[in-house]
């Protein structure tokens, strides 16, 4: 620690942050803090976090995104989650109607939704209690007004779950059609439950893959989308339609990617969560109704890739940075970042969860640097012209920080969590909280699900 009590940039952090009292006490000076982001026009904020499974960095997404809603008009949540899952969340806080679910404790996936690894992730109590202020908020509301505020999911994982989706769809609008989309999809089907298996297969000499299949179902969706959504008065079925059978198409070449290159993989994925929120725009922008979003997702995605080794070393590329070339100033983003406290995480993947203690920051990382300051919680300002000049110089330096997703391996943590940035540039806004604590779990056992190997890259991100 000799080292960083003498870098001056620990005095400038001191004076020019803006402690914030810890949240169980209020979120006001928190809200207060950020709303300029708002009022400066954003279309698109999105909200990150250092980790899966830390209550305080839920928790302030949760509170910043309740103030964004009720004092600038965001009606859009989109989240690091499955489309069909989220589907039927929203369905629940918008009254909206058809199968329903909630963020809520037991087995029962009848009407509760997330229940693919890691449960954690999306059922605790922070998320719970979030959605169900969401449902208060919407009620008395006309689902299809602009201020009903709507929850997405952005990922691209449900790939079995969404063809049943789009078969079911149609099957209400159009028999004939959902025969035809069950037959195509048929061959995709079956590797459904594992789609690693389809990745390996599609390395194989001679291996007529699913790609023109599920391409066309799309195509013949979209070919009847004035008649499909004509029958119902807002589109809004037809827009989940079209949506689970885009997610069909792109997670077939993403499975297929993951073993012709991580980097292509990962960018595959955000490319899709960047495609979808687009799309979630407009379909809530229609009619010239304003839509902004409010995006949660971890900071490898949401803080901008080009200022960090993620960019830099291996091309990759996020929804963060395609935010910022498709929105400009429009699009604002904020990190969320720890130094030690507990996790709620795996050691590996389709592990239960348990409670880890997080290591201190390393040397050279920006938790080092925060940690020096003192300030137990605080919020920073990181934009050219909002933030002290020569402190944003200072932290212009490039530095290590630390991603934790859903799997923590503290004996590797330089390999497995670590990553060089530039916080200034990779951030708009940052809030730091020194010592944090796991989230409050729905569930510890976890569902057994296929394999995810190193797509989420450095850990289950």
């Amino acid at each position: 620690m000799a080292h960083i009590e003498t870098d001056p940039t620990v005095p400038l952090l001191r004076s020019h942050v803006t402690s914030i009292p810890p949240l169980s006490e209020s979120t006001t000076t928190l809200n207060q803090f950020f709303s300029s982001f708002a009022g400066d026009g954003a279309k698109v904020i999105l909200i990150g976090d250092a980790s899966h499974g830390t209550s305080e960095f839920y928790t302030a997404r949760a509170a910043l995104t309740r103030h964004l809603i009720e004092h600038h008009g965001f009606n859009i949540v989109a989240v690091e989650a499955d489309w069909p899952d989220a589907e039927a969340v929203d369905r629940y806080v918008r009254h909206r109607p058809g199968l329903k679910a909630r963020v809520a404790p037991g087995k029962d996936t009848g009407d509760r939704a997330f229940f693919r690894f890691p449960t954690w992730m999306w059922r605790n109590q922070e998320v719970q209690r979030f959605t169900e202020w969401l449902r208060a908020h919407n009620k008395d509301r006309d689902p299809k007004a602009p201020d009903a505020v709507g929850f997405y999911g952005l990922d691209l994982y449900s790939l079995g779950t969404s063809m049943k989706a789009v078969i079911e769809y149609l099957e209400h609008v159009d028999k004939d059609m959902a025969k035809v989309a069950r037959e195509r999809y048929s061959r995709m089907m079956v590797w459904a439950e594992d789609p690693h298996e389809y990745g390996l297969e599609a390395l194989a000499s001679g291996f007529k893959g699913c790609e023109q299949d599920v391409v066309k179902v799309l195509q013949d969706l979209l070919a009847k989308r004035l008649e499909y959504a004509a029958l119902k008065e807002d589109g809004e079925e037809f827009h989940s339609g079209e949506q689970n059978a885009r997610l069909v198409k792109d997670a077939e070449r993403y499975y297929k990617a993951m073993y012709y290159g991580r980097d292509e993989s990962w960018n595959l994925r955000d490319r899709h969560m960047f495609d979808t929120l687009s799309r979630v725009l407009k379909h809530r922008g229609k009619g010239g109704a304003p839509a902004k979003a409010v995006v949660w997702a971890h900071n490898s995605h949401i803080g901008d890739a080009r200022a960090t080794s993620m960019g830099w070393a291996r091309e990759e590329l996020n929804i963060g940075q395609l935010c910022k070339e498709a929105f400009g100033r429009e699009a604002l983003n904020i990190g969320c970042c720890g130094n030690t406290g507990t996790v709620a995480a795996a050691r590996r993947w389709d592990g239960d969860m348990q409670v880890m203690q997080v290591r201190p920051g390393l040397q050279n990382s920006y938790e080092e640097l925060m940690h020096a300051t003192g300030v137990k919680s605080f919020a920073l300002d990181l934009r050219e012209g909002h933030c002290n000049e020569e402190l944003r110089q200072a932290l212009m330096k490039k530095r290590l920080e630390r991603f934790i997703g859903v799997i923590y391996a503290p004996h590797t943590e330089r390999q497995s969590h670590y990553s060089s940035a530039v916080l200034p540039e990779q951030f708009d806004g940052f809030i730091w909280f020194d010592e944090t604590r796991h989230v409050g779990a729905l569930e510890v056992h976890q569902p057994h699900v296929a394999l995810e190997y190193d797509e989420t890259w450095p850990f289950g991100l």
